[in-house]
């Protein structure tokens, strides 16, 4: 027979024998998980079936190796259930947090909606902190990971941060936390 080889990974197994990468869960907010639900389903229900359709008629049209029709469609089914994938791995992976469900404190955490003085200018900021993939720096939500969110995470209304920016460092005090 075939001689076996068997590779040990350095998987650390807690107590219940669940792997140590199993367990770092990414944050989401409710928001970011229904759009990537609502997503899913569209692929799911709408594009899957008609890129079903446009493969079997394009197989209709004879020869499939210089059918341009056939290989589009094929294309865009690879890339419809890569998708389909990646957005059902996002949700397994992510661990979806209410900030509306956790009372206030004062206490910037993720999820909650920042107002933030620039003590320089006078100028006022709102951010949201959310996951890396839900970030949209026009409609105000920062990624958890950004320099801005790095800084504040943990702070409380009145504290003042240094947010390190590529024109300088630009001081902020935090004048509000919201869970909205």
């Amino acid at each position: 027979g075939k001689s076996r080889r068997y590779f040990f990974y350095s998987l650390i197994l807690d107590s219940r024998g669940i792997c140590e990468s199993d367990m770092r869960k990414v944050p989401m907010t409710i928001g970011g998980a229904e759009k990537l639900r609502a997503e899913l389903n569209e692929l799911k229900t709408v594009k899957r079936p008609a890129i079903i359709q446009a493969i079997a008629e394009a197989r209709e049209h004879g020869d499939l190796r210089e059918n341009a029709e056939y290989h589009a469609a094929r294309e865009q089914q690879s890339f419809c259930e890569g998708r389909i994938k990646e957005i059902e791995g996002k949700l397994a992976d992510s661990e979806i947090i209410d900030v509306t469900t956790i009372a206030e404190s004062g206490k910037v955490i993720f999820g909650s909606t920042v107002t933030l003085l620039n003590l320089e200018s006078d100028a006022t900021v709102r951010y949201q902190i959310v996951g890396e993939d839900e970030a949209d720096v026009k409609a105000g939500k920062i990624s958890v990971a950004s320099p801005i969110a790095r800084a504040i995470m943990g702070k409380e209304e009145g504290d003042v941060v240094v947010v390190k920016a590529p024109s300088g460092d630009i001081e902020y005090e935090v004048d509000q936390v919201e869970h909205l």
